[in-house]
């Protein structure tokens, strides 16, 4: 699914990445909206796609993997991001060529599940990257053998950083889609609990806008919050805010929390899935899962400037994931894979 999102952004990083390392990467989608084209059109690349908007992440669409078939020839791997991606990957790739899975999220099902489908797929994956506990567990379920399933890594960009000068300060910020698993209203609903909330940014879009605009002027939150609609560059308005906020319901490893680590920023996050080992060891504030005001909680203290988090820490974490390192281990892997991939492919002497 080629769409404005946080997944698609590092993917598009990722492979612009890649070319300084003689790794040229062509992207095809299953489904796109004109918001993702236009994104990935920003990053260098033209995209083919199979439909619009269908669900085609979370579903085993047969016409997709045909459609796919002719347009893998001469690819030395293919990495399929989702479910959708990858299983019809596994169908269209020729004999010999590596597929590659990716997943980013605990595997919820918006239809009926696939884990059949996910499991008949699985022996054709040469590797699965599990961004997460959660995934990581999924994929040996449906018979990923374990020496296959690595952890998947994203990047983060923009570190450097330096803020728009019409922001006011102190702010709180918000990246991610306005959707129910990404928490939005929690974070609304927090602000409702503080005495005197300052402004707070909204950068992103999604099926939830018109309630959360509902919700806050039903909470007389119309002049705190600001929707500010998707952002290519989400760290001009992350840096120099008083707190970055991440009330996920479900979410393995938050780039936007790893962007306002590495700009200095303190995050308060929720405790599901990956992200009490992201912002683990003081690197950020946890709190319980739709809990709001449990949020608003951590938020006020942060506010008046009694963060306890470890700012040094959550630096060095944040740097891990720059494109030049990320970049270089994906290249590694993708080597590895291909030059395997055409041994196995040669006749036997």
């Amino acid at each position: 699914m080629l769409e404005p999102g946080g997944a698609q952004l590092s993917a598009l990083r990722l492979g612009r990445a890649l070319k300084p390392l003689g790794i040229d990467t062509t992207l095809v989608a299953g489904d796109a909206t004109p918001g993702g084209i236009e994104l990935a059109r920003a990053h260098g690349f033209e995209v083919e796609h199979f439909s619009e908007v269908r669900g085609l992440q979370w579903e085993p669409c047969p016409e997709f993997a045909e459609w796919l078939a002719p347009r893998l020839e001469g690819a030395d791997l293919v990495h399929g991001h989702m479910f959708g991606a990858w299983w019809a990957a596994a169908r269209a790739a020729p004999p010999g060529v590596p597929v590659i899975a990716s997943e980013h999220n605990a595997m919820t099902w918006p239809r009926r599940a696939h884990d059949a489908e996910a499991a008949a797929a699985a022996p054709r994956l040469d590797c699965f990257f599990a961004h997460g506990l959660a995934t990581r567990t999924w994929a040996a379920r449906i018979g990923v053998p374990g020496d296959r399933i690595a952890a998947g890594e994203s990047m983060v960009d923009g570190l450097d950083a330096r803020p728009r000068a019409d922001l006011p300060a102190p702010r709180i910020t918000y990246a991610g889609r306005l959707a129910a698993d990404k928490g939005p209203d929690v974070l609304v609903e927090a602000l409702g609990l503080l005495e005197d909330p300052p402004p707070t940014f909204l950068l992103g879009d999604g099926e939830l806008r018109a309630a959360l605009e509902h919700q806050v002027a039903g909470l007389g939150l119309g002049d705190v919050v600001r929707f500010s609609g998707w952002q290519p560059y989400p760290e001009r308005f992350v840096v120099g805010a008083s707190v970055h906020v991440v009330p996920s319901r479900h979410d393995a490893w938050s780039q936007s929390a790893v962007l306002a680590m590495g700009l200095g920023v303190p995050v308060v996050g929720a405790a599901v899935e990956g992200l009490p080992d992201t912002l683990g060891g003081r690197r950020g504030v946890l709190v319980p899962a739709e809990d709001p005001r449990a949020l608003a909680g951590a938020i006020g203290p942060v506010l008046a400037g009694l963060c306890e988090s470890d700012r040094d820490a959550a630096r060095a974490y944040a740097r891990r994931f720059t494109a030049e390192r990320v970049a270089a281990r994906y290249a590694s892997m993708y080597r590895a894979l291909a030059g395997a991939g055409r041994a196995a492919d040669r006749p036997a002497a």
